[in-house]
C-alpha cells in the first residue's frame, strides 16, 4: 500500500508532518506493506513551506496510478482581508489549484481505487480546482464559506468521510485524520497502538452520510448541495 503526501510551494508544515508521522508509525507496526512518501506534481525537489524557515524534500512525483492514498495539505500564510495576494493562504492554495497538481489530483479522484484525504485548506484547494463540487467535506472554519461557494456541502466537523474523499478540519486535525486513515486502511488495533505511542486521543466524531438526519443543526457550514 502506497501513501503519497503532497507538497506544493507554501504548504502548511503541520498539515504534512502530522498525518505523515502517524502513517509512518503505523507502517512499523504491521506486516502489511505500507509505504509513505512525500511527493510533488513536478517530482523530487526541495519544497518551501508557507513558513520561511521550513522546507521539506519530496522524493517522488505524485502518481495516482501507483498510489492507494493521496493526502493533500493546506497552505500557511497571511490571512488577507481583500483579494488574496501571493503570500496569503488563499493565494497559495489558488496558485496550486491552477497548476499541474490540479490535473493529477483530478486523476486521483477519478480512480475509485484511490482514497484522497485532505487536511485543513487541502479541501479548499480541491474546491478551487473544481474537483469536489457536490461532495461533502470539511476544512478550516475560515474556509467553509469558500467550500460552500464552490458547490461543496461544507460541514463543520473534525473529520468527514465521503467514501473515497476524507477531509479534516483545522491544522491539528491531521493527527486525527492520520489515525482514522490507519483504522480504515490497516485496522483499529494498529491505529490504537499509534494513538498510545503518540499520546493523542482522536477528537470528534467522524461524519459519514449514514444514519438519521438531525432535525436541527447548531453550527455553521451545514449547507450546500448533497453529494452527487
Amino acid at each position: 500500500m502506497l501513501a503519497q503526501v503532497v507538497l506544493f510551494d507554501g504548504f502548511d508544515p503541520l498539515d504534512v508532518i502530522a498525518p505523515y508521522e502517524v502513517l509512518a508509525l503505523g507502517a512499523t507496526l504491521t506486516d502489511d506493506p505500507l509505504e509513505v512518501e512525500l511527493v510533488t506534481a513536478e517530482g523530487p525537489r526541495e519544497v518551501p513551506s508557507g513558513l520561511a524557515a521550513v522546507s521539506l524534500r519530496a522524493t517522488a512525483r505524485l502518481d495516482p496510478a501507483r498510489a492507494d492514498l493521496v493526502v493533500v495539505p493546506g497552505a500557511a500564510g497571511t490571512l488577507a482581508d481583500g483579494e488574496p495576494d501571493e503570500g496569503s493562504v488563499l493565494g497559495r492554495l489558488g496558485r496550486a489549484a491552477r497548476g499541474e497538481l490540479a490535473g493529477l489530483l483530478a486523476e486521483a479522484l477519478e480512480r475509485r481505487d484511490v482514497l484522497v484525504a485532505t487536511v485543513c485548506g487541502g479541501s479548499v484547494l480541491l474546491a478551487m480546482a473544481g474537483l469536489i463540487r457536490g461532495r461533502s467535506a470539511t476544512g478550516h472554519r475560515l474556509g467553509l464559506g469558500a467550500l460552500a461557494g464552490a458547490g461543496v456541502r461544507a460541514l463543520d466537523a473534525r473529520v468527514v468521510d465521503d467514501g473515497d474523499l476524507v477531509s479534516s478540519s483545522s491544522v491539528t486535525s491531521g493527527l486525527d485524520l492520520g489515525l482514522y486513515l490507519l483504522e480504515r486502511l490497516v485496522g483499529p488495533r494498529v491505529a490504537v497502538e499509534v494513538e498510545r505511542f503518540t499520546a493523542h486521543e482522536r477528537r470528534g466524531t467522524v461524519w459519514r452520510p449514514v444514519g438519521a438526519e438531525p432535525l436541527v443543526t447548531t453550527g455553521p457550514g451545514t449547507g450546500g448541495p448533497a453529494r452527487r
